[in-house]
């Protein structure tokens, strides 16, 4: 985030540039396969919309496994008719991607991954990945389709996006960042973790919606904003 100038005239200003000097990091976790990310993604651009230049945003990626994932066919498709009517969604997902027997789906999240090092840092290829599977029902599993999907989403070479999905380093990152959700001892995604530069961190799991999120931002960047006041009036505390 860059630096912030405080040369200021009136109390609106002062305010507003408190805020702006105010750091606050929004980590989505997420997964490509997911139905309650895909209903979370109309919050997450939103978020990333409403505090541009106020918050630092950024996905990872959180694999489902075996345990996470549906058991059948056709107990997905009646996990589709229920998310879709909380949401009240005009269509229901598509079920076609679903592979019986299949543990975790790697590759379509490495390539998501993969992309970051090629430059595509936003959700271009994630979503392209995502709307492939739970919109048009493509199959993910195999590595090839989902390269496809992704070098036309992103611009990017297909060789290129392969040789980075392939590499051990990507699928390490992507076991990483799995490892760092569980550790946060939660088991849904979505899950979002805000954090600002006063210590203070939220983790809400199994949040679809913006409202929540943004009640927890304006939160941290007010307490934030205040301890910038506070330390601009009287310093920093006493050592002893």
């Amino acid at each position: 985030m860059a630096a912030v100038n405080c040369n200021f005239q009136t109390f609106d200003a002062a305010q507003s540039c408190f805020y702006a000097a105010s750091v606050i990091r929004v980590t989505y976790f997420t997964e490509v396969t997911s139905s309650w990310c895909y209903w979370a993604e109309p919050a997450w651009a939103d978020l990333k919309q409403r505090y541009a230049g106020r918050a630092e945003f950024q996905w990872k990626i959180a694999l489902l496994d075996a345990q996470s994932l549906p058991v059948s066919r056709e107990q997905l498709e009646w996990f589709y008719q229920r998310s879709g009517t909380i949401v009240r969604s005009p269509f229901m997902l598509n079920s076609g991607w679903y592979e019986k027997g299949v543990s975790e789906y790697l590759a379509a999240n490495v390539v998501a991954e993969a992309a970051k090092d090629l430059g595509v840092t936003d959700d271009r290829v994630r979503l392209a990945i995502t709307n492939a599977a739970l919109r048009e029902g493509r199959k993910v599993t195999g590595l090839d389709e989902v390269i496809t999907i992704a070098a036309k989403a992103g611009g990017l070479s297909s060789a290129k996006l392969k040789t980075r999905a392939q590499n051990k380093e990507t699928e390490k990152r992507v076991r990483a960042t799995t490892a760092e959700f569980h550790a946060l001892q939660v088991t849904q995604r979505p899950t979002f973790v805000v954090e600002n530069g006063i210590g203070d961190k939220a983790v809400l799991s199994g949040t679809w919606m913006a409202a929540p999120v943004a009640a927890v931002i304006d939160s941290m960047l007010a307490d934030e904003s205040a301890y910038t006041a506070w330390a601009t009036h009287l310093g920093k505390p006493p050592k002893a």
